[in-house]
């Protein structure tokens, strides 16, 4: 399986870092903004091919699939172009940052009969593994969620503390993680309401949110969102249960009373990334949809869309 990744941030070597634990996995092209830092990542994970023309990459006939760690932005347009081109394809969440665009790429995934996996991570966590698994055996039903994402954004910087390319938005791509896992592990979501704070002067986007979800099980979310928390960052679940309460941070779980549960023996990895990608090679190899594919992750860019309208 050839593959060829797109972006050279922090999280396109979260990608690299887990790809080289699969068996039967070459990167074979790196693509980036700027040739330099781009050689410079080839050069570290032995990638043969570094360029910055994301076309040109799609023309080569040694990538069997891209992976998308690009910025937010430009993720439906070149799901779309990979897929013409012939190309497997995994976008990094968020999928789309509009409605119509989501639909776009859904609409060319089916065209084409290509796996088109959107990077819903939390899917993949062994520690939301462990709960999803509680709940199919019958043994937990979530009540409510109560969900914490925080960051410290003021100034447009990465996760590794360079400058942005782009802007983030708390909407679109972290309220999708959260949107997500909630209609994955409670049911499909019939209500949402949001709120936002004040827009930041120069990056132009709501630097804190609050969204409530309700699903058709009964079970209610709580979703807070901020870039202005200076404090521990990430995204933090509490999920309160008919029989348990559990709290989940990236692939770490533990009770309700701060007791760590042992998720070692969920998945093969405790790398969540990891993960997401092995079941985005297996898909292909197998020939089946995955599980986070662009049809069973749309719901998700709905309700966005429906909380934007909501939020004006």
């Amino acid at each position: 399986m050839r593959i060829a990744l797109a972006g050279g941030g922090a999280f396109g070597e979260k990608h690299l870092d887990g790809l080289k634990n699969i068996d039967g996995v070459e990167v074979t092209a790196l693509v980036g903004r700027r040739q330099e830092p781009t050689q410079a990542m080839a050069d570290k994970y032995g990638v043969g091919f570094a360029t910055t023309d994301y076309e040109a990459m799609l023309e080569r006939d040694d990538v069997d699939a891209v992976i998308l760690a690009t910025p937010t932005q430009m993720h439906a347009d070149q799901s779309i172009k990979a897929m013409n081109a012939g190309k497997h394809v995994e976008v990094e969440i968020p999928l789309a940052d509009s409605w119509a665009d989501s639909q776009a790429v859904l609409d060319k995934q089916k065209e084409t009969g290509l796996v088109c996996m959107v990077g819903h991570t939390r899917r993949f966590n062994p520690s939301h593994q462990y709960v999803h698994n509680l709940i199919g055996a019958g043994e937990f039903n979530i009540q409510q969620m109560d969900v914490q994402t925080y960051f410290f954004r003021r100034q447009n910087m990465n996760a590794k503390g360079e400058a942005r390319s782009w802007t983030d938005h708390l909407l679109w791509h972290h309220a999708a993680h959260t949107v997500d896992l909630f209609a994955y592990q409670a049911g499909p979501i019939i209500q949402a309401n949001a709120i936002q704070g004040p827009i930041h002067p120069e990056l132009g986007i709501a630097m804190d949110m609050s969204i409530q979800l309700k699903a058709e099980s009964g079970a209610i979310c709580t979703l807070s969102l901020s870039f202005n928390n200076d404090g521990p960052l990430g995204t933090f679940f509490r999920y309160i249960g008919d029989t348990n309460t559990y709290i989940a941070r990236y692939d770490d779980l533990v009770n309700g009373k701060e007791e760590v549960i042992d998720v070692s023996n969920v998945d093969v990895s405790m790398n969540g990334i990891e993960l997401q990608d092995r079941e985005f090679i297996a898909a292909i190899r197998e020939g089946r949809e995955p599980n986070s594919s662009v049809a069973q992750v749309l719901p998700c860019y709905k309700v966005l869309h429906d909380l934007e309208q909501q939020l004006g």
